[in-house]
């Protein structure tokens, strides 16, 4: 819109006075206050397991590797130290959620642009030709024809009256923070599932070595028999049983490839490798297995990257509710314009080839059909929605430190009872075999044993494995080392 050049000083000074006023306009909705989450007691009802009798688990201090962030060190396994270092470099699934947080850095940048003023300019060049038979065409007028020179800049401003746009910048600068604290939560998620794979996989190589053992031992048992039916001492029904559990032992040992490919070729993924060109050479999980200090619980609130991600989108749905509001207010829009136009080059640029205007608006929304009513009511009810999945959300994570806890305590308790079993069943084994030396017994029982005695070994193996997983998930629980002080700040 163009208006004259005769506008009154007063009337300058009135767009300054409420330019002014924008500058200390006020922010319509509510301020956000964290909302209250369930009372956090004092101390875990799970405690970590004591350390065994030897003295073999050692303690990981929160200054540790844990406190730094790289909480996997606290393993002290080079090799998965390595393969948790590629995962920042090459995991896609990472980079896709890093993209994610700078694209959400961005929306901040898009919303503060809305605090000034948009500026245009260009020059444009036209020629005319008018009709002769146009209604204002005066008698003897022959000039129809001519250039149109000009050269404008315009300006335009909503000024923050109602604080709608320091209420966008809340809501976008919250999203970029819970897009922070879900780029943490992925590349926590990521490390923990690595680990847990590679454990997993040690686990399966603990396995194969106990099994590789047994082959060898049971080729020992049926060369005994072999011999004792040559002597006359044994059945032919020995020799079968013998040969029936070796070759029962060699199938299990072979089965153990399968499931020990399937976490290699995760391990690939994880590492952002393709599966057909990697490969972990074999490793039992020999390790000393840490004691994670969990901390208290008052500051589990602090330390997890969901919670965290959470209780920032909060503050963005509350955010919204004064978006909403601020539509129940007028729009004050200011605009000007300025530059030259001329018909000839040759004083376009001149001063009375100068023009400008300046004007304003102010619109208010008189009926709508309950329109901003309801999305009013919308955003309180995304607000309340939010809030109950940050209460769901820290309810959670204690449930989750709380059930890593347990299984490592449980865990602890049931190492102790089966390594038990595994010297029974070994010393079992050791009885029969000399029972069916001297004669005093059939192969049968000693068929017995054997198998007992493999069993238990397996559980043992097995349990170990499941400690090492459960320390990783208690590790995820507390968030690995992360807290809010990692928030960026807009």
């Amino acid at each position: 819109m163009r208006i004259s050049t005769s506008l009154h000083p007063r009337s300058l000074l009135a767009a300054a006075s409420l330019a002014l006023a924008a500058l200390a306009g006020c922010t319509v909705g509510p301020n956000y206050q964290r909302p209250a989450t369930p009372p956090a007691p004092a101390a875990y009802k799970e405690t970590p397991p004591p350390n065994p009798p030897g003295g073999d688990w050692k303690q990981a201090a929160p200054s540790d590797a844990i406190a730094r962030g790289k909480w996997w060190e606290i393993y002290g396994d080079t090799q998965l130290n390595g393969l948790e270092e590629k995962v920042a470099v090459s995991n896609q699934t990472l980079k896709a959620a890093y993209e994610q947080y700078q694209q959400a850095r961005e929306q901040v940048r898009v919303a503060r642009a809305a605090y000034y003023p948009t500026l245009s300019a260009g020059p444009s060049v036209s020629r005319t030709r008018e009709s002769y038979h146009t209604p204002n065409t005066q008698p003897g007028t022959t000039n129809y024809q001519y250039n149109t020179l000009a050269i404008e800049g315009q300006a335009s401003w909503e000024p923050d009256l109602w604080g709608q746009v320091r209420r966008t910048v809340e809501e976008q600068r919250a999203n970029a923070q819970a897009s922070a604290a879900d780029l943490a939560n992925t590349e926590l998620s990521l490390r923990s599932e690595l680990a847990t794979d590679y454990f997993e996989l040690r686990g399966l190589d603990s396995q194969k070595r106990l099994l590789d053992n047994t082959v060898s031992t049971d080729t020992d048992y049926l060369h005994l028999t072999q011999v004792r039916f040559k002597g006359g001492v044994a059945t032919d029904v020995d020799v079968a049983q013998a040969q029936t559990q070796l070759d029962t032992v060699k199938a299990q040992d072979i089965d153990i490839g399968v499931a020990r490919s399937q976490y290699e070729h995760a391990i690939a993924t994880l590492v952002g490798v393709s599966a057909s060109n990697f490969s972990l050479p074999f490793s039992p999980l020999d390790l000393t297995l840490p004691v994670i200090p969990p901390g208290v619980p008052s500051e589990l609130l602090e330390r997890r990257p969901d919670i965290s991600a959470a209780e920032r989108r909060t503050d963005s749905a509350n955010a919204q509710i004064g978006i909403a509001i601020s539509a129940y207010y007028p729009t004050i829009q200011l605009g000007g314009t300025g530059g030259f136009e001329s018909t000839r080059p040759g004083n376009w640029l001149q001063g009375p080839s100068a023009l400008w205007s300046l004007g304003g608006s102010a619109t208010e929304l008189l009926f709508d059909a309950g329109r901003r009513h309801a999305l009013t009511n919308q955003a309180r009810d995304a607000y309340e929605q939010q809030t109950a999945n940050y209460r769901q959300t820290v309810l959670t994570a204690f449930q989750e430190v709380e059930d890593n806890l347990a299984a490592l305590r449980v865990l602890n308790d049931e190492s102790n009872a089966q390594a038990r079993a595994v010297d029974s069943a070994r010393h079992s084994l050791a009885l029969s075999t000399n029972r069916y030396k001297g004669g005093v017994t059939t192969y049968l029982e000693v068929l017995t044993a054997q198998t007992t005695q493999l069993s238990n070994e397996r559980t043992q193996a097995d349990i170990v494995t499941r400690q090492f997983t459960a320390s990783v998930g208690l590790i995820k629980a507390i968030g690995g080392g992360w807290n809010t002080s990692q928030l960026p700040s807009f």
